[in-house]
């Protein structure tokens, strides 16, 4: 990630921040279209696990430029994901539904730039579970 990349996902979440239950509705309501089966690992109030999502989200958008303080809590999100069910597949089902809803979220704001971006950033992120989830199964 470089320091433009960071910058822009900062400033797209910003823009997303105001509409964030919104937001996180548009982004669960696409993930189970695009994956029906996924509803299943999602038993409690939709409406919690969007803020916590966003919450999730907003911290990880912080702390960008210092992403090795992430990594312990990455890695333990990623083995927790696994005990619910997530494979690695369902990274990139998630990868979908999160850059249709920034792309739905922030219209015009959701540039060619913006996009490469937040997909490096996402890519990141979501590597880092893998590996966390893949240290669960190894221990």
């Amino acid at each position: 990630m470089t320091p433009t990349q960071i910058a822009d996902v900062r400033t797209s979440f910003a823009g997303v921040r105001p509409i964030a239950d919104a937001a996180a509705a548009l982004f669960y309501g696409r993930l189970f279209e695009l994956d029906p089966s996924l509803r299943a690992m999602f038993r409690g109030d939709m409406e919690k696990q969007g803020r916590m999502l966003m919450q999730v989200i907003g911290v990880a958008v912080a702390s960008l430029d210092r992403i090795e303080i992430l990594v312990p809590t990455l890695h333990d999100l990623g083995r927790r994901h696994a005990e619910y069910g997530v494979e690695n597949a369902h990274y990139d089902t998630v990868a979908s539904a999160l850059m249709w809803t920034l792309e739905r979220s922030l219209g015009g704001g959701f540039t060619p730039p913006v996009r490469e971006a937040s997909t490096a950033v996402y890519g990141l992120l979501a590597q880092t579970m893998q590996n966390g989830a893949d240290m669960g199964k190894a221990a």
